[in-house]
């Protein structure tokens, strides 16, 4: 006699997690901006948001009010559930941009007004120091110091982030380090600190295209190169980034398909975008939202 089994199919379902910093929510949504849920409320002016689909969890980052170092990330189930402080208030200051490195399990974001690239395990544990751009409150008070988004190439071992310099003051950068600290040296003064770009408007958040080598941003500063989605290739950096989307109201969070060949990008005007990788095909398809920030694509494994 054959025994039965009964299988159980699964799709991906592809979906768009969005911060709403005024609102102090967290947005769930299709790539089109159809079924468009409300997962958490009550974050603390929230920017940062990356998805881990393996582990059914998302981790945010809450700015808190920067005069206050009252900064902290979160994490919660792909539904909102479960909610859970992993790194509290006292342990970063302004904290930006978040993203998941798997391999290590480690969380990596950048801490505006303490001026830091930081780390930390899945859980919280071992927070860690990778850059100090300064320290203390004159240095607190130059832009120019202000770590805001970043990006890992795992293959090389390097992180890239930005120091997006005051408003439409020509003064941002993108730099490029080591993943880890060279021996003998330490966040303050490691020897390995290299300048992508400079001279850019008020560069923002970053996402990499690991499979092209390209790196994309988008830039919150005034036309013609602030307002925009810029790229340029990580191995052969060309003289000037290429602009691929403009016309933004105050760029902020992107984030890539690349096997779908397209991006996601919010503003802080309320706007979510989509456009192929190119720049092509943009389109606005969500605006009047409140004050966006961070954006994070996946495909979620649904049942069926």
């Amino acid at each position: 006699m054959k025994s039965s089994q009964t299988i159980v199919a699964t799709a991906a379902i592809p979906r768009l997690f969005v911060l709403e910093l005024n609102a102090d929510k967290i947005h769930v949504m299709n790539t089109d901006g159809s079924d468009h849920r409300t997962i958490v409320t009550g974050c603390h002016l929230p920017d940062g948001i990356v998805v881990d689909v393996d582990a059914g969890h998302i981790y945010w980052t809450n700015m808190g009010v920067p005069n206050l170092d009252d900064g902290s990330i979160e994490r919660a189930n792909l539904d909102g559930r479960n909610r859970k402080v992993i790194v509290p208030v006292g342990n970063t200051h302004t904290p930006k941009q978040i993203i998941l490195e798997k391999a290590s399990g480690k969380l990596y974001w950048c801490d505006r007004e303490g001026m830091r690239v930081m780390r930390c395990n899945l859980d919280g544990s071992r927070i860690e120091t990778l850059i100090e751009a300064g320290r203390g409150d004159a240095d607190r008070r130059d832009p120019t110091k202000w770590c805001v988004g970043l990006t890992i190439d795992p293959k090389l071992g390097r992180i890239y982030w930005t120091q997006k310099g005051p408003d439409n003051a020509g003064l941002g950068r993108i730099f490029s380090a080591n993943i880890e600290i060279p021996k003998g040296q330490s966040a303050t003064n490691r020897s390995d600190i290299e300048v992508f770009f400079d001279r850019l408007p008020e560069p923002i958040d970053l996402e990499l295209d690991l499979k092209n080598r390209i790196l994309y941003w988008t830039d919150r500063g005034d036309p013609p190169r602030g307002n925009t989605v810029n790229r340029a290739s990580i191995d052969n950096k060309p003289l000037e980034p290429e602009i691929v989307v403009n016309h933004l109201m105050e760029g902020i969070g992107i984030a890539l398909d690349v096997p779908g060949n397209r991006m996601f990008v919010t503003d802080f005007a309320g706007s979510v975008y989509s456009a192929r990788l190119d720049g092509s095909g943009e389109r606005n398809f969500l605006y009047g939202q409140g004050n966006l920030t961070g954006i994070a694509y996946a495909e979620i494994p649904k049942e069926s």
